[in-house]
């Protein structure tokens, strides 16, 4: 919760990492409470009773939130899906416009490795590319948590979509603070 709410403040990216893991964390307790409390909140020595109280309500809110939308085994809460979204929609207005080149010609050279990915997955394409990067960050933070190698083609292919998750993040903060794009007449 409060890891949470400062990951959406300072960069999207890492926030949405953060929120997959969490559904994952949660998952990994069994969707119990009683589990998370014991296995998450209170190691957090550091808080203080009211804290710890918010931050199991925060948990117990994610939990309803998951069985009420049918993600207890795999796949993502919608709160984190209209992040996603959203972040998909600045990544293709991004591309459009001709005054973020430099954004495109990064997203070119990475788009090989987003298509490699894929074809390795077995992805027919269905979740966007962004997603895929996504789906490969996560991926990689997760082997890494588990000590498994990398290799070295894995490595540069994570290093390019990085970059360039990095570089969409940092857009979508200004474009949270001061809108880089003028609101259609739609």
């Amino acid at each position: 919760m409060i890891i949470a709410s400062q990951k959406r403040k300072e960069n999207i990216a890492e926030y949405l990492l953060y929120m997959w893991q969490i559904e994952d964390m949660i998952r990994a307790n069994g969707l119990d409470l009683g589990k998370i409390r014991a296995n998450v909140i209170d190691r957090f020595s550091s808080l203080t009773q009211q804290q710890r109280d918010e931050m199991a309500g925060w948990y117990e809110s994610l939990v309803d939130m998951m069985r009420r939308e049918g993600v207890e085994r795999s796949g993502h809460l919608q709160i984190n899906r209209n992040v996603m979204s959203s972040v998909s929609e600045l990544h293709r207005a991004l591309l459009a416009d001709p005054r973020f080149a430099g954004y495109a010609a990064l997203f070119y050279k990475t788009l090989p490795y987003i298509v490699e990915l894929r074809s390795r997955a077995g992805d027919t394409g269905a979740q966007g590319e962004i997603e895929t990067c996504f789906t490969a960050l996560y991926g990689m933070m997760m082997m890494r948590l588990a000590g498994k190698e990398i290799s070295p083609d894995t490595a540069q292919a994570i290093s390019r979509i990085s970059e360039l998750v990095a570089t969409l993040a940092a857009y979508y903060k200004k474009n949270e603070h001061e809108p880089l794009f003028m609101p259609s007449d739609d």
